[in-house]
């Protein structure tokens, strides 16, 4: 295997694990701590707050770090830190003490989206189909957290669902550290250095500044709902097979398998999504994706058993799916040099409205039940689309470099 193809396996499985780790505690919480330490699940939810606002603000340091000083160096970082961090929260013995293991989680898993994106799409003309490589890990680290979590809980109790990733994680910060070291020392270039200011090929933005705001401007307002809906949907999904799955599933690993099938489905749709946005008008994908999240969230009202597995597995699918366009946008305006710093401000907006969005999700939860939410989702689904419809159309020079088919 060749270097570059190696160094892409790295940023995919750290995809997979920042994801993971990001949501195991809420499979834990749903069903285990809740019955240990006789809470419920609405009251444990806000524990996992701090950890989503160091996962979201935690961006834009990282970002600038990883600008002026080494990609590479800070996803050596990452790898270490968020698998030490994971094994630590295995240690808590209260829900505080959670709470800053949680944090330590955050930060370190903030370090991912700025720099291991910057590197995906590094010296690439074409970014749909890596970026959606690489979402499909990140997604299958999602649908993996209900699925492993849940089997490590009926296995080996609630403390193993954090310390079993975690010793892989470090182990893959130091093979990592090693194959980076190695790269150096035999002068093969990788897209991991600040010091690279230049990608082949690159050429100025051909788009006027005003453009650029407007463009931002949506890649800012879409990642806000979308932070939501993400946040909504990933988060709440075992707790909501909980509730709707009585008759299919009877255990938690059963209704991690659940999630980890919808998961799974759902995965696919960044290969799905990448591939039409490398083949058609941006701005045309994007809308009809926004559209159908609107249409699935309102059919999933109130239903339950496999109707419900069927529209959540369509649902998740266009939400997912929403992931590797925003991330596209940025690549495309976005020149090498600053591109960590953008693709931060992207995802301290996407995560700090994930981390407010906890403690609405679990009162709406105790106060009117699932089906309210999903009418908020279906609410912000369609400011999306809204949204959208502002970006430039694909006719003028501004369209064409936005929805850039290259």
């Amino acid at each position: 295997m060749s270097r570059e193809r190696l160094n892409f396996l790295f940023l995919n499985v750290g995809h997979f694990l920042d994801h993971l780790f990001m949501l195991v505690f809420a499979t834990v919480a749903a069903l285990r701590l809740a019955e240990e330490w006789g809470m419920s699940s609405a009251a444990l939810i806000p524990y996992a707050t701090p950890g989503f606002v160091a996962f979201g603000v935690g961006s834009l340091p990282a970002g600038w770090i990883a600008d002026r000083w080494s990609r590479a160096g800070m996803l050596v970082l990452f790898f270490v830190g968020i698998g030490a961090s994971s094994i630590l929260t295995a240690a808590a013995d209260s829900p505080m003490q959670v709470a800053l293991g949680l944090l330590a989680i955050g930060a370190f898993a903030s370090i991912y989206h700025p720099v291991g994106l910057a590197m995906v799409v590094h010296g690439r003309k074409k970014t749909g189909v890596p970026l959606a490589v690489n979402g499909v890990f990140g997604n299958l680290g999602v649908a993996a957290a209900a699925l492993l979590t849940g089997y490590l809980i009926d296995t080996g109790g609630w403390r193993s669902a954090f310390i079993l990733p975690g010793v892989v994680s470090i182990g893959l910060g130091a093979a990592y550290a090693v194959f980076v070291r190695g790269a150096r020392d035999g002068r093969n270039a990788l897209p991991s250095d600040a010091s690279v200011t230049a990608e082949a090929g690159e050429t100025a933005s051909a788009i006027d500044r005003a453009t650029f705001v407007r463009v931002l401007s949506v890649i800012v307002f879409t990642a806000a709902l979308g932070g939501l809906i993400y946040q909504s949907t990933t988060f709440a999904l075992p707790k909501i097979f909980d509730e709707r799955l009585t008759e299919l599933a009877g255990s938690a690993t059963a209704i991690g398998g659940y999630a980890f099938g919808v998961f799974a489905i759902a995965a696919l749709a960044q290969l799905v999504v990448g591939y039409l946005v490398d083949h058609h008008a941006l701005r045309t994908v994007f809308a009809f994706v926004a559209g159908l999240q609107a249409v699935f969230f309102a059919l999933m009202h109130e239903l339950t058993g496999v109707a419900a597995v069927v529209v959540a597995a369509a649902f998740t699918f266009v939400v997912f799916g929403q992931i590797p366009i925003n991330d596209v946008l940025v690549s495309r305006i976005a020149r090498n040099e600053w591109r960590s710093r953008v693709y931060a401000v992207r995802y301290v907006v996407s995560f700090s409205v994930m981390a407010s969005s906890l403690p609405v999700i679990a009162g709406i939860h105790a106060g009117w039940g699932f089906g309210a939410l999903f009418v908020v989702m279906a609410v912000a689904a369609s400011g999306i689309l809204a949204a959208v419809l502002m970006l430039p159309r694909s006719g003028g020079t501004a369209g064409r470099a936005v929805s850039a088919r290259c």
